[in-house]
């Protein structure tokens, strides 16, 4: 077994689910320190940031410690080359890369201050992400140059995030007896119609600097009803709204409004921006030919739109599969582990 593969088995049989990822971010200063020292593995609440400023150019490695809630899964194990487990793909595979990086000698002594942030929270509400107090109370790492986040990719560059909103569209009734129906306003039938035009709505796509992005909208959940003799006089529709690169929050809000027209109220929940594509960026282009990997749209929301918020071009890259997350039997194929390093090795030792 490799040096790579004994690393994730450890990190993935560390539970580590969102808002409980005290124990991982504790054993991960452990493993580091001794490369480091104290002052160069620093905590933030579950966040740690790991490397020194030398007055080298920056560049940052950013991982999310955390998975999603567990659904029964077993501990790390191996069949058919692929290592099984919560949060192997997502995104522990990219958190041992990461580990391997900055015990490497080469890497530190390279031509790059590289720094690696591993940070909690990412799973939950955008809102209480751990990145953020991270960025905040680190301003220094807004000097960086470029950032690679490890989230899945299947081992493509991929550019740019959707932006995200999550709403509650209500639509009002009136109640009555369910014998007298007509007595009253059944909300759940009311918005029918509606959720009929917004099932047989089709991803629209968009094209972003040559890469094409889809923006969805997606209904996650419905709640109504008081008794089982009740007409429902109140229905709310959770509806979640992917937005392309271009789009501002406040654009993307009024698009999602004008979707939302036929309900009677709505409320934001929360909210994130779709992150832009890095333009002219050096280590961009030095990313893409030393991986040679297809250079692809990110379909989903990750934290390259928060670095990008804090003055970062970054970019996702990552060793996980993007099918795999949130899966009941999550696995990485183990080789995409050895490929990933040795080409983040290659792009943080060379200028």
């Amino acid at each position: 077994m490799s040096g790579l593969v004994e690393t994730l088995t450890t990190l993935v049989d560390i539970r580590s689910v969102v808002g409980d990822e005290g124990r991982l971010c504790t054993a991960l200063a452990t493993r580091l320190l001794p490369s480091w020292g104290q002052q160069h593995v620093q905590r933030v609440g579950n966040s740690l940031v790991v490397g020194q400023r030398t007055g080298r150019p920056m560049l940052l490695l950013v991982g999310h410690i955390d998975t999603v809630p567990e659904q029964g899964q077993s501990e790390a194990h191996l069949a058919d080359g692929r290592l099984h487990g919560l949060g192997a793909s997502d995104m522990k595979a990219g958190i041992s890369i990461m580990v391997h990086l900055l015990e490497d000698p080469a890497v530190r002594m390279g031509p790059y201050d590289v720094v690696g942030v591993f940070y909690d929270k990412e799973e939950g509400p955008a809102d209480e992400n751990g990145l953020e107090p991270v960025l905040q109370d680190m301003d220094w790492l807004s000097e960086a140059q470029f950032a690679v986040v490890l989230e899945p990719t299947d081992l493509e560059v991929q550019l740019g995030c959707l932006g995200v909103i999550n709403a509650t569209i209500r639509f009002l009734g009136r109640s009555a007896h369910s014998a007298r129906p007509w007595l009253g306003e059944n909300a759940v039938t009311k918005a029918g119609a509606w959720l009929d035009a917004l099932h047989r709505m089709e991803p629209r796509p968009v094209t972003v600097a040559g890469l094409e992005f889809k923006e969805v909208f997606s209904v996650t959940g419905a709640s109504g009803g008081v008794a089982r003799n009740v007409v429902p006089p109140s229905f709310d529709v959770d509806l979640n709204y992917r937005f392309p690169p271009g789009y501002s929050l406040e654009e993307a809000e009024q698009r999602l409004r004008g979707v939302a027209a036929d309900g009677d109220e709505l409320v934001i929940v929360d909210r994130a921006p779709a992150a832009p594509i890095p333009d002219d960026n050096v280590h961009l282009d030095r990313l893409l030919a030393v991986t040679g990997a297809a250079r692809t749209s990110k379909q989903a929301w990750t934290d390259v739109a928060r670095l990008a918020a804090h003055g970062i071009p970054a970019v996702n890259y990552g060793p996980g599969e993007t099918a795999q997350a949130h899966q009941v039997d999550e696995s990485v194929p183990v080789a995409n582990l050895d490929i990933g390093f040795q080409a983040l090795r290659s792009f943080l030792t060379a200028e």
